[in-house]
């Protein structure tokens, strides 16, 4: 597989990867941008500009792309989405979306099979200046309901860097645009809502941190009627 990829990137020929990933990373906003003509919801205290660990509801493959898409350039460069090794890297133009164009820090979902903490995995990657997008339901949301609990990966990356701002991110409409099953996208308005950084309490318990990060999450969600 990775002999593969190089042969279609050109890698090792005199062809940077990077020669491809900026100008494939241009090419997906524009077009995530016109599918859904997205904007962002900023909180009063405004956009966060420092490092930080967006933590969103995940309904579609292209969670991560909205919420980097509306970011701009000088953020968006610094942010890296968390994401399945097992999805990321299961064809060679997989990998160049998830490695080379997003930089997706990968996570091996199959405990048997990790060689590497995950949790270290992302103090590595804020230790060295990026923000991360973590996506707390570990699995994409295709029940009625508007959130599954959340994994503990949320609670032991705040316990491991308390004074990293968490921001909770609600995604609305991405899930009618690439309905389960869809390979055309179906042109929708979106909204990213990003809400105000919390941290962990001292000594807080992970059931209590959990239920008070998927609270916060939960009140961006629009209000529609009949909730």
């Amino acid at each position: 597989m990775e002999a593969l990829r190089k042969t279609i990137l050109g890698e090792g020929m005199g062809t940077p990867i990077e020669w491809l990933a900026k100008p494939a990373s241009v090419a997906i906003v524009l077009f995530a941008r016109a599918i859904t003509a997205v904007r962002a919801i900023w909180p009063e205290s405004g956009m966060r500009t420092r490092r930080c660990v967006y933590f969103a509801n995940h309904s579609s493959h292209g969670d991560f792309i909205l919420i980097w898409t509306v970011l701009p350039p000088r953020l968006r460069r610094r942010v890296r989405p968390v994401a399945g090794a097992d999805y990321w890297l299961k064809s060679p133009l997989n990998s160049f979306i998830g490695r080379d164009v997003f930089n997706a820090v990968l996570i091996e979902r199959d405990r048997e099979a990790r060689k590497e903490d995950p949790v270290t995995q992302m103090t590595q990657a804020l230790d060295a200046g990026s923000s991360l997008i973590l996506f707390p339901e570990g699995t994409r949301n295709l029940t009625d309901q508007p959130l599954q609990p959340f994994k503990s990966g949320l609670f032991h990356l705040a316990q491991a860097r308390p004074d990293i701002d968490l921001v909770p991110v609600w995604i609305d409409n991405l899930n009618r645009v690439m309905p389960k099953g869809e390979f055309v996208p179906i042109p929708l308005i979106c909204t990213v809502t990003f809400g105000e950084g919390l941290h962990i309490g001292e000594a807080e318990e992970k059931a209590d941190f959990l239920k008070r990060a998927e609270a916060a999450l939960l009140a961006l969600a629009p209000k529609r009627a009949g909730d």
